[in-house]
């Protein structure tokens, strides 16, 4: 049996489904688009059932590709379960008699039911049981308040007689409904209401979205490089690394094989990052370098989203957004850009739109550095005075808004409205964030990893052939001449391909001035990106729209270094 999870956004559809399902889920996107949706398992009485949480709607018309899989995937439902947030019963119900009219069993959960008394809603259950014709189960996701109930109710799920109307006559339907089964007295607004008031205003809601952000940035980079210093260096280090030595001496430490395997081994030590073979910076990379970050920015993202702050945010910067061809969403992604690149493309999904999703992606890889270069910058960069920091970083802001205004005008297509249900602040469920963040991390290591492990044997293979030195020759006469960087900043340009932060610890060696330091680290913020980015922008944009981001990048940095070397 299949119980699809239906609802608005915002409703606590998430929570509900960990509640059913426990923590065995898997994650894919819907065949044929880029939607993702989570499947999950349930006992129902002695059988085994499958639940969908199915991606969140407002309306069966739809309106975007969300929307559109959504109505798609009701077709493959034997029951389902409408979350609706009890605190906002109007606004749902305009779903759920739509879900009415079509000719599958209904169960209602009325969701996030403690909140009505705090906000003075009181809801005649009996009356609305009666004039929609299914059971309808309070609940309170987030503590398991009613889940045994809406379970038992699963059996009872029933198929109304509901006439087909138009909208017009939805919404007339809606309000007689309301008018019968809700009742609204005064209350005084709580902590988390003003709270929620200060967020959306337009000083304290900006003062409250850097704040956050900032904290979020920070904190993350903490914790992530906290995971990779005490825990990954250490394993890899004291573990690995002697599996790895032994192996290199059965393949007699030299040879095409073992540079493809092993990689490069320099006194009997291995450098993760450099050695670049299969064993050593192919697991090395996504997995202890990459995956921390995964980790703490996907934990900050489930608490930010469950908490209710998410919307709030998106709807502070959607005018600045939509300036570069965006909606507000396009603020998640770009925030995990800043950790590692790989998460926030893969994180561009959340979009609706293939333009936006490839402005966002090729922005990304262009102007939103890494916090491992961040640290570089810092570090070596900021040896020559803090004014540099803040140079390389306003003129990347620069590009970023430049950019995504010329894009805006030049990638075909459309960026959709942000119509979003703003929810009350809640304190997120530690259940729900720990299983999505389970599933994220599952996700990102079935697809990355392999995906890393095809590149270096690649990239092994163009080494070989010499590939990598024709580039670097090509384009010295350029570097040199446009940029006013010496020669040998060229090999680093191309290890930055490899590693952005080696690459400009290699620049820093080559005794460039402030100004030759400022404009090499910028391009190589701008080159092309690291090569985990660079496989997975090719995953999820595909080959055509790669080449097109992969052309933009180079165009974007060469005249950004160009500007600078007249300029400074």
């Amino acid at each position: 049996m299949k119980i699809l999870l239906v609802g608005n956004p915002n409703v606590g559809k998430s929570v509900v489904f960990s509640r059913l399902t426990g923590v065995h889920v898997i994650s894919s996107n819907y065949p044929g688009t880029t939607v993702g949706y989570t499947k999950g398992s349930m006992k129902l009485g002695d059988e085994p059932a499958d639940v969908i949480d199915v991606p969140g709607t407002y309306t069966l018309d739809p309106t975007c590709e969300a929307e559109r899989v959504a109505q798609q995937m009701l077709s493959e439902g034997e029951i389902i379960i409408d979350v609706v947030d009890a605190t906002n019963l109007e606004r749902n119900l305009y779903l759920t008699l739509q879900l009415l009219e079509r000719n599958i069993p209904v169960v209602l959960a009325l969701n996030v039911w403690d909140e009505t008394k705090h906000r003075g809603i009181s809801i005649d259950l009996d009356k609305l049981r009666e004039l929609l014709g299914v059971p309808v189960i309070p609940t309170v996701a987030v503590t398991g308040e009613g889940m045994k109930h809406l379970v038992e109710a699963l059996p009872q799920a029933k198929t109304p007689k509901h006439p087909i109307r138009t909208n017009e006559e939805r919404w007339k339907d809606v309000g007689r409904i309301i008018e019968q089964v809700q009742h609204i007295t005064h209350h005084h607004h709580t902590w988390k209401e003003r709270l929620a008031d200060a967020s959306i205003r337009p000083l304290s809601g900006a003062l409250i979205a850097i704040a956050v952000l900032a904290g979020t940035f920070f904190g993350v980079r903490f914790v992530s490089e906290s995971i990779i210093s005490y825990a990954m260096d250490p394993l890899f280090d004291n573990f690995w690394a002697p599996v790895v030595l032994r192996i290199s001496e059965i393949m007699s430490g030299s040879g095409l094989l073992h540079d493809i395997i092993v990689g490069h081994i320099s006194g009997g030590k291995i450098n993760y990052v450099e050695s670049f073979g299969l064993l050593t910076s192919g697991l090395y990379v996504p997995l202890a370098m990459v995956l921390p970050y995964i980790l703490s920015f996907y934990l900050a993202l489930g608490l930010l989203e469950d908490s209710g702050y998410l919307p709030r945010l998106a709807v502070m910067v959607d005018t600045l957004m939509h300036r570069l061809g965006l909606h507000g969403y396009a603020i998640i992604p770009t925030m995990l850009g800043l950790g590692c690149n790989v998460p926030g493309i893969m994180a561009s999904r959340v979009l609706e739109s293939k333009r936006e999703r490839f402005i966002v992606a090729t922005l990304i890889s262009i102007a939103v550095p890494c916090a491992s270069l961040q640290a570089m910058i810092f570090g070596l960069v900021g040896e020559r005075g803090g004014q540099y920091v803040l140079l390389v970083y306003s003129v990347l802001f620069v590009v970023w808004l430049v950019l995504g205004i010329i894009l805006r005008r030049a990638v075909r297509g459309f960026t959709p409205e942000l119509l979003i249900e703003i929810p009350a602040y809640r304190f997120p469920s530690g259940r729900a964030v720990f299983q999505k963040l389970w599933a994220r991390m599952r996700g990102f290591i079935a697809e990355a990893v392999p995906i890393v492990l095809g590149a270096v044997v690649v990239v092994n293979i163009l080494y070989s052939l010499g590939v990598f030195n024709a580039i670097a020759d090509a384009a010295a006469p350029v570097v040199t001449t446009i940029m006013g960087l010496p020669k040998e900043s060229v090999t680093a340009l191309v290890i930055g391909f490899l590693r952005k932060d080696v690459a400009l610890g290699m620049m820093a060696s080559l005794e460039l001035t402030a100004k030759q330091l400022v404009v090499g680290s910028v391009v190589l913020a701008m080159f092309f990106p690291c090569i985990a980015t660079f496989t997975v922008l090719l995953k999820e944009l595909g080959i055509s729209s790669l080449l097109k981001a992969t052309g933009i990048m180079v165009i974007a940095s060469f005249v950004t270094g160009g500007i600078l070397n007249l300029v400074l």
